[in-house]
């Protein structure tokens, strides 16, 4: 791995070599829809990407080629450990969002952008135009960047509210949704109990919240039966059909 190259085509024949047939029909199976997949992990595209981050990463990094599932995953990641002006950096980022189209990408990309730890404000108005798109990962995107750097006392007023105001019917919208709405209830529980007890959230979302928090290890037994007891009563047509 030390004499990688940038170019796309090395990098594929790489990325074909480490792949295992059994990694990809497990990776397969959680990503329905999801084509392309060679079933290379995760550490090792990590590895790889940091290994990049120190070369021209501005050239693999801005490439548009269509790739497969790895080659967009290690474009993200390359992003996170890339050495660069916050601006610049987010011009970058700003194009390579409309290529996630899977939760996974997505989720490893938010976690690797550490960036924002360092300019919380900045990146804050940057990902804002995201948290109302019309495009499921690009809302998924703004949402699990809010629960990665925006659930101190700073900000999880604004990041409840904003949560809250969320509309959008894809599943992968929604399930992020009640991922973030969990986490700021671990991290922050007196504000967002608030919101659990009066809200405008949709049953499903808010449904998932609720199974959300009561899954975590960081949440007591006594609270988590304050959480279930929230759960709101099904309509006609739920009970109808079992839904």
């Amino acid at each position: 791995m030390e004499n990688t190259s940038t170019g796309t085509g090395a990098i594929r024949e790489q990325l074909n070599a480490w792949a295992d047939p059994a990694y990809q029909q497990f990776a397969s199976s959680l990503l329905p829809g999801v084509s392309g997949v060679l079933g290379v992990r995760l550490p090792v595209l990590r590895k790889l990407a940091k290994q990049l981050a120190k070369g021209d990463w501005r050239a693999y990094a801005g490439s548009d080629d269509n790739g497969c599932f790895e080659e967009i995953m290690l474009q993200g990641m390359v992003l996170g450990y890339a050495k660069a002006d916050i601006e610049e950096l987010l011009g970058y980022v700003a194009a390579f969002v409309p290529r996630i189209d899977n939760w996974s990408v997505c989720d490893s990309f938010c976690s690797g952008l550490v960036v924002a730890r360092q300019h919380q404000e900045r990146v804050w108005a940057f990902v804002q135009p995201y948290l109302s798109s019309d495009r499921e990962y690009e809302l998924r995107f703004g949402v699990v960047m809010l629960l990665n750097y925006y659930t101190d006392e700073t900000y999880i007023d604004r990041v409840l509210a904003l949560l809250e105001k969320v509309r959008h019917e894809g599943y992968y919208a929604k399930m992020a949704v009640a991922w973030a709405l969990s986490v700021c209830f671990v991290k922050q529980p007196g504000r967002a109990s608030e919101l659990l007890l009066d809200n405008t959230l949709d049953d499903f979302t808010f449904h998932k919240t609720l199974q959300k928090i009561t899954e975590s290890f960081r949440v007591d037994a006594e609270t988590k039966a304050w959480v279930r007891s929230l759960r709101r009563k099904r309509t006609a047509a739920e009970e109808r059909y079992g839904k």
